[in-house]
C-alpha cells in the first residue's frame, strides 16, 4: 500500500512500520516487532507508545508480558474525524484573525485608464454609499465606455451616491443622468482631482490623459474625510 497515505495522517516512518507489522503479525510481543522490522528496540517501544496514544493499537498482559494488537483499520477514519472536529473548533478564532488581517492599513497607487477601473469596481464590491467631491466631469470622457456599466451595477445593488460639484457644472445634462445620486454644489472652483469616500476607503484621482490615483484603506482616515464631506454638504447648495 502507499505509505504516504499514513504519513498524511501524521504517522512517522517508524510508526508506520511498527503499525503495519502489528497488523501482519496479529497479537505479538515487542521483540517480534523488532526482529520483523529490523528497527532498534528503543525506537520500536517509542513508536508503540505513540501508536497507543493515537488509539491505533492496544495491548493485553499475559504472564506479565505485553502482547500488542492493532485496532480495526477503520480507526483511521475516527482520527480524521477527530482532527476535523479540532479544526472546526479552531475556525472561529482563525476567521477573526483572518478578518483582522484584511483590515490592515493599505495605500495603493494606480496609473492609467485600465488601472483606475479597479478603484470603481471596488466601490461596487463594497456596496456602500459613495461620497464624491469633484469639479470636473471629464471622467466620462476619459472612461467613456466604463461608467454606463458602473452606474448599471450601482442600480442593481442600490448603491447611492452623494456628490459635490463645482457651481460651474450646475445645469449640465450629464449630471442629471447619474442614477441614485443626490447632487449639491460648492462655490465655483477648478480642479482635475476627485475624491471618493466609501466604506473604510478613500480614492483620490488626478484626471488626465494618463490618470493616476491613490487608494487609501484606513478607517480612521475614511471617517475623517467623511466628516469633512458632511461639513461641506451642510454648507453646499441644492
Amino acid at each position: 500500500m502507499d505509505k504516504k497515505i499514513l504519513e498524511n495522517l501524521g504517522l512517522t516512518a517508524g510508526e508506520i512500520e511498527v503499525y503495519l507489522t502489528i497488523i501482519d503479525l496479529g497479537s505479538c510481543l515487542a521483540g517480534e516487532i523488532t526482529r520483523k522490522t529490523g528497527i532498534h528496540r528503543r525506537t520500536v517501544y517509542d513508536a508503540i507508545e505513540r501508536l497507543i496514544e493515537k488509539g491505533l493499537i492496544s495491548y493485553i498482559k499475559t504472564n506479565n508480558r505485553k502482547y500488542f494488537e492493532a485496532y480495526p483499520p477503520r480507526k483511521l477514519l475516527e482520527i480524521i474525524r477527530e482532527k476535523e472536529t479540532l479544526v472546526n473548533s479552531a475556525i472561529p478564532e482563525l476567521q477573526k484573525r483572518f478578518e483582522f488581517s484584511k483590515e490592515k492599513k493599505e495605500t495603493l497607487f494606480f496609473r492609467g485608464k485600465q488601472a483606475l477601473k479597479t478603484i470603481f469596481d471596488d466601490q461596487i464590491e463594497e456596496g456602500k454609499e459613495v461620497m464624491v467631491i469633484a469639479s470636473t466631469i471629464e471622467v466620462n470622457k476619459i472612461l467613456e465606455y466604463y461608467f454606463p456599466k458602473f452606474n448599471l451595477q450601482r442600480k442593481e445593488k442600490s448603491i447611492r451616491m452623494k456628490m459635490l460639484f463645482s457651481e460651474s457644472l450646475r445645469g449640465d445634462k450629464m449630471l442629471k443622468r447619474i442614477p441614485l445620486a443626490e447632487i449639491r454644489y460648492l462655490p465655483k472652483h477648478e480642479s482635475n482631482v476627485s475624491t471618493n469616500i466609501y466604506s473604510s476607503k478613500i480614492s483620490i484621482v488626478v484626471w488626465g490623459e494618463n490618470p493616476t490615483a491613490t487608494l487609501i484603506k484606513e478607517k480612521a482616515i475614511a471617517d475623517a474625510y467623511r466628516n469633512y464631506f458632511n461639513f461641506l454638504w451642510c454648507h453646499s447648495k441644492k
